[in-house]
C-alpha cells in the first residue's frame, strides 16, 4: 500500500530542500539565489517563522513544502501561508498533493491557526484544481508586494 509521510526538517535537511527548490524553481524558469539559500537555513533555524516538512512517498523523499506563519485581524488571528510547495513528477497523480493538503491543514488546526492561504500561477490549472478541492478559495482582489529595502 502507497503511503505518504511527512517528516519536519531541520538543518541538516537543507541540501535535500535545496536539491527540490532546483527542481521546483526550474519549472518556472524562477532564480535560486545563494540569499534564499540563506534565508530557508534561517526558517529550519527559527520555528516561531514557520514550518518545513519533507514529503515522502512509500519512504522516499518526493518534495517539500513550506508553511510561514502571520497574524491577520480579517482572519480572526494566527493564518499561515503555503509560501513553496513542491511534489516531483513520479510522485504526481498519487494524491500527494491532496494528502499534503490535508496534512497542513491539522497541523494548522494542532497550533491555533485560523486560516491557511496560498499562491498558484496563473497558467497552473492542475494546481487551481486541486485547491479548490481542498477548499480554498479566490479572493475577488489581487495579492500585491512591495519590496523594502534591506
Amino acid at each position: 500500500m502507497s503511503s505518504v509521510t511527512f517528516q519536519l526538517a531541520t538543518p541538516t535537511d537543507l541540501e535535500t530542500i535545496i536539491f527540490f527548490m532546483q527542481q521546483f524553481y526550474a519549472m518556472y524558469s524562477y532564480q535560486l539565489s545563494e540569499r534564499k539559500r540563506e534565508v530557508v537555513d534561517h526558517l529550519l533555524r527559527t520555528p516561531a517563522y514557520g514550518r518545513i516538512w519533507l514529503i515522502q512517498y512509500n519512504q522516499q523523499p518526493v518534495g517539500y513544502v513550506i508553511l510561514t506563519f502571520g497574524y491577520s485581524i480579517e482572519f480572526y488571528g494566527r493564518d499561515a501561508l503555503v509560501d513553496e510547495l513542491y511534489i516531483s513528477d513520479d510522485a504526481r497523480g498519487k494524491k500527494v498533493g491532496t494528502q499534503t493538503l490535508a496534512f497542513l491543514e491539522k497541523a494548522c488546526q494542532e497550533m491555533g491557526i485560523r486560516a491557511l492561504h496560498l499562491e498558484v500561477e496563473y497558467d497552473n490549472e492542475v494546481g487551481q484544481h486541486l485547491y479548490r478541492k481542498a477548499g480554498f478559495a479566490e479572493h475577488k482582489r489581487h495579492f500585491m508586494t512591495r519590496w523594502l529595502p534591506a
